[in-house]
């Protein structure tokens, strides 16, 4: 199984990145999907996740209302739509997947991408 994140990038206060995640060696009906962040000498968070059954999504409260989570299982990717971003959105973000119910709990998850620099700055 192997996760690839891309879309990482530098952005200005305010501005908008996506980031995506390519799954392959699993079939992403039947997981699970999420992404995490982390800043240096930080623990990971828990950033958004959508469920694997009927696309119901769960957002961290600094990220509510800015990023969207979408899922799309033909193509065996993920997504994470972030606009306004801040300079305390700046991280390494990790994409990551498990079989069955959807959680913001790190440790449940079985699959990990390789993470994508995301850094917010004037």
């Amino acid at each position: 199984v192997q996760l690839q994140a891309s879309g990482g990038g530098l952005v200005q206060p305010g501005g908008s990145l996506k980031l995506s995640c390519a799954a392959s060696g699993l079939t992403l009906d039947y997981y699970a999907l999420a992404w995490f962040r982390q800043t240096p000498g930080e623990e990971r968070e828990g950033v958004s996740c959508i469920s694997s059954r009927n696309g119901r999504t769960h957002y961290t409260d600094s990220v509510a209302g800015r990023f969207t989570i979408t899922r799309d299982n033909a193509k065996n990717t993920w997504y994470l739509q972030m606009n306004n971003l801040k300079p305390e959105d700046t991280a390494v973000y990790y994409c990551a997947a498990k079989p069955g119910t959807m959680t913001l709990n790190t440790y449940e998850y079985d699959y990990w991408g390789q993470g994508t620099q995301v850094t917010v700055s004037s």
